[in-house]
């Protein structure tokens, strides 16, 4: 059994690693820390975890934490770098929810978190854990930068197209809707039911902190810099992200159907739907799957991907987990085959 430690299990993120974990076969839960409700049992926090997590959370403990064989960071921004070096030194593998370790130059950081980097040194070494992407460097790392929800979706989007070099890399766009627990667990004035409900908006139009992230993971594909333009927006659903990704074809002879098939075949957590489809967020609701389709309206030469995921689970808390499956040499679809809930 895989030791697990999970450092700040209160938030939305976290509730729901803990819920995938407490399914997990080869996983052991054996610490759980929050500085607010240490002491506190897990299940009178969370009732839906009753009779399948008996533990209660605890400070953060470095002994505690050094006995894990992995640790996962469920933690705002700023909180997993302070700690990650001690947890390396002692030989425990970690796998960082929030964004510490996602964007490999410190001064990028500091841009757009607002804070210096505790330590940039690991920068480098740590893997963007997007599976689809990095699975052999995953499964050698130490240290995982688990993706956003945002630069999950958008990114499985546009990889095949631009892998292809099928598109205008300086004319990309991403107009992407989020349910509102993305914006974590938090009292907050624009969260509020009688805010969020019945409403509709964009936000952080002029740059969002994900930006960053998503262009870097698309120069990777491409092998240059790329020209995107990223809109989130806010919707009145709990959970789920919808993203439209616009891009101009370079060449409109290529099938593009087959393309995105032939991508992800093997790829267990990204379904290719049917030419035509309109992908649905409810269809990924608590499952942790990427839907796509690919459209050419009017035969024309723009190309519109749908991508949709959850943001907590194949956008935060699944994906971790793929990484973890990866890490330890299991099945990657091992505590991950729940099917999406519906109504």
């Amino acid at each position: 059994m895989i030791k697990v430690g999970v450092v700040g299990g209160t938030g939305y993120t976290g509730v729901e690693l803990l819920r995938l974990l407490a399914g997990h076969p080869g996983a052991e839960l054996t610490v759980i820390t929050s500085r607010s409700e240490a002491g506190k049992p897990v299940a009178e926090l969370f009732p839906n975890l009753r009779g399948s997590v008996d533990l209660a959370f605890s400070v953060p403990d470095s002994d505690a934490l050094s006995a894990c064989d992995l640790v996962f960071f469920a933690t705002p921004n700023g909180t997993a770098m302070t700690m990650v070096p001690e947890l390396l030194a002692a030989g425990v593998r970690v796998v960082d929810l929030a964004a510490d370790f996602r964007l490999q130059q410190a001064e990028q950081w500091q841009h757009w978190y607002g804070m210096e980097h505790a330590c940039p040194d690991f920068l480098e070494e740590a893997v963007y854990g997007m599976p689809e992407v990095n699975r052999a460097a995953v499964a050698q790392a130490r240290l995982i930068a688990n993706p956003g929800c945002y630069p999950t979706a958008v990114q499985l989007g546009f990889l095949p197209l631009l892998e292809a070099g099928l598109v205008d890399t300086d004319q990309l766009i991403a107009d992407a809707k989020s349910g509102v627990s993305g914006a974590g667990r938090k009292a907050a004035t624009g969260t509020l039911l009688c805010e969020a409900s019945e409403n509709f908006k964009a936000y952080a139009v002029p740059g969002h902190r994900h930006l960053p992230e998503i262009r870097q993971g698309l120069a990777r594909a491409t092998g240059k810099p790329v020209g995107l333009t990223f809109v989130p927006h806010l919707t009145p659903m709990i959970r789920g992200i919808h993203a439209t990704l616009y891009a101009r074809l370079l060449d409109s002879g290529r099938d593009l159907q087959a393309l995105f098939e032939a991508r992800y075949r093997d790829e267990p957590f990204v379904d290719v739907l049917p030419a035509g489809a309109h992908p649905e967020t409810r269809s990924v609701r608590g499952a942790n799957h990427c839907r796509i389709a690919i459209h050419r309206p009017q035969q024309g030469n723009t190309v519109v991907v749908l991508s949709v995921i959850d943001n907590l689970v194949k956008g935060a808390a699944g994906q971790a987990l793929h990484n973890m499956n990866i890490m330890f040499g299991l099945p990657e679809e091992t505590g991950l085959t729940s099917i999406a809930l519906l109504p």
